[in-house]
């Protein structure tokens, strides 16, 4: 087992650890970050149990709030199902944001553009965010294969050029005369608008639906177990004669294609329209989940409505303590940190190293 030497001591890899353990360490991990969220609400003069309970009442206590949590819950499932594609294939791609924000505006084309029954312009708008946000992600993922770019990078600063096109949009193109002057682009049509589904659009269908697919293609077809081999050994992936440039283009493809129509889902589910915020962060916490739930679909569709639950009872906690909102994101971060450190625990053991006499 490989060994790493430093200040004294030993880090070697582990043998395989029980499942039930390392979950066991994980729901530790996650416990314990808790804790520490609730030192900092102490050093800030809150009472942290008092401030955890207001959290859960305001995210599970009534219906409305229940469905806030779902409306949070379903972006940061779709975009990390979507990234768990690329992920497995060891393809870094971080812009998520970007395909996001390309799918909403393909889907808000037809929106604006229509006036088609309520199926076919929902259908219309679906296939077109998926589509566009699937070539957006085409772009890094041809020039990773052509030239060897540093896809990491390059998915980054698409982000920036995908949202500031929305900006130019609200305020050139698609400004709404209506509003007097202020840059805001106008409301979807009824037609265009996703339905409610239980007092929540139906985008939580699709959240579902988009996990089995993703479960069933990583785990019983072809195409997932030639992205897995990609993933785990790109050059035993060439050896056995597999097309390693199509495979990533054609996962890349699906991958940001998920992404794009998370994008369509919010616009016309969540925000009934397009803004420049339709994206709202979700792209880089969806990557969170997505390491959190160790790229599997179930463990997604769980982290993402636990982030759902912690957004909303955030919300609830800026409310009644007037704590500030981006507490939200200093739990998000201590509790990835607690999460990764744990998974090196897991896999790595620690020793002192012995004299060599």
């Amino acid at each position: 087992m490989p060994k790493l030497s430093f200040a004294g001591l030993h880090v070697a890899q582990r043998a395989p650890m029980a499942a039930w353990k390392a979950a066991l360490l994980r729901v530790a991990a996650v416990l314990l970050a808790l804790v520490v969220g609730g030192l900092i609400l102490l050093c800030l003069g809150y009472n942290p149990l008092l401030v955890y309970q207001t959290m859960l009442n305001g995210a599970l206590a009534k219906k409305t709030a229940r469905a806030s949590v779902v409306r949070n819950a379903v972006p940061l499932a779709i975009v990390a199902l979507g990234v768990t594609l690329a992920f497995k294939m060891k393809f870094w791609n971080i812009g998520a944001e970007g395909q996001i924000c390309i799918g909403a505006i393909a889907a808000s084309f037809f929106a604006y553009s229509f006036d088609w029954p309520s199926w076919l312009l929902l259908t219309v708008m679906a296939v077109a965010g998926f589509i566009a946000g699937g070539l957006w992600g085409l772009i890094p993922a041809i020039f990773k294969t052509k030239f060897g770019t540093n896809e990491t990078l390059f998915t980054l600063m698409m982000n920036y050029i995908a949202a500031y096109f929305i900006q130019y949009l609200r305020e050139g193109p698609w400004r709404d005369p209506a509003k007097n002057g202020f840059p805001e682009m106008p409301r979807f049509a009824a037609a265009a608008r996703l339905p409610s589904v239980l007092g929540v659009h139906a985008g939580w269908i699709f959240a579902l639906a988009i996990a089995l697919f993703v479960l069933i293609y990583l785990r019983y077809t072809k195409h997932g177990y030639e992205l897995t081999v990609v993933g785990d050994n790109i050059t035993t992936a060439r050896y056995a004669g597999m097309p390693v440039n199509r495979i990533i283009l054609r996962t890349m493809f699906i991958s940001a294609g998920v992404c794009g129509l998370s994008g369509m889902i919010q616009a016309s589910g969540a925000n009934k329209m397009l803004t420049d915020s339709v994206a709202g962060g979700d792209g880089f916490t969806a990557i969170i989940v997505a390491w959190l739930a160790r790229l599997s679909p179930v463990g997604i569709l769980i982290v993402a409505v636990m982030f759902g639950v912690l957004k909303k009872g955030c919300a609830s906690v800026e409310t009644v303590y007037k704590i500030s909102s981006e507490f939200f994101g200093i739990l998000q971060g201590i509790i990835l940190f607690f999460v990764l450190g744990v998974e090196f625990f897991i896999t790595y053991r620690v020793q002192r190293k012995k004299e060599v006499k």
